[in-house]
């Protein structure tokens, strides 16, 4: 079997230029580990899945 399968699908670096967070509109810092967008400024991490990122606060995980 493939690492392919047991990586997170990378995210086009066109679109990370463009995104922002949607609750501050700051900056999103792209976590390749852990395949999430983090908004420092909004204390959220936001998942990205199938390499497409799920920029709504509800699906998004708090940071401590």
């Amino acid at each position: 079997m493939s690492d392919a399968f047991n990586t997170p699908a990378e995210v086009d670096p066109r679109l990370l230029e463009v995104l922002v967070c949607p609750v501050t509109r700051g900056p999103l810092t792209y976590d390749r580990e852990a395949g999430e967008l983090i908004s420092a400024g909004a204390k959220l991490a936001y998942p990205i899945r199938d390499g497409v990122p799920i920029m709504l606060a509800d699906e998004a995980r708090a940071l401590d």
